[in-house]
């Protein structure tokens, strides 16, 4: 499972999400997680400003598909079966 975090500097949201998914990527070790600082990128900052946290995740072809937003009151276990609900892995 190859997650995208669309993120920036001090945003708590976006660190308690990346915190929840790094122990899920270490727990299952089929999940490569990769940040994207929207602040590095002007088509980012303006796509993602006010969204963030932003989750995605590649497929098997590498394309890139959009992910409902968790909730930030998930668990670690509740986090790890939504992902698989949501992308079907």
């Amino acid at each position: 499972m190859d997650l995208i975090l669309y993120s920036k500097p001090g945003c708590h949201l976006c660190e308690g999400l990346l915190e929840k998914l790094e122990v899920i990527a270490t727990q299952r070790g089929d999940v490569t997680i990769e940040i994207r600082d929207i602040t590095t990128r002007e088509d980012w900052f303006a796509a993602y400003e006010y969204e963030i946290p932003v989750l995605r995740y590649r497929d098997a072809d590498r394309a890139e598909h959009s992910i409902p937003r968790p909730s930030p009151r998930l668990g670690g276990a509740q986090l790890e079966k939504w992902l698989q609900k949501s992308i079907g892995s």
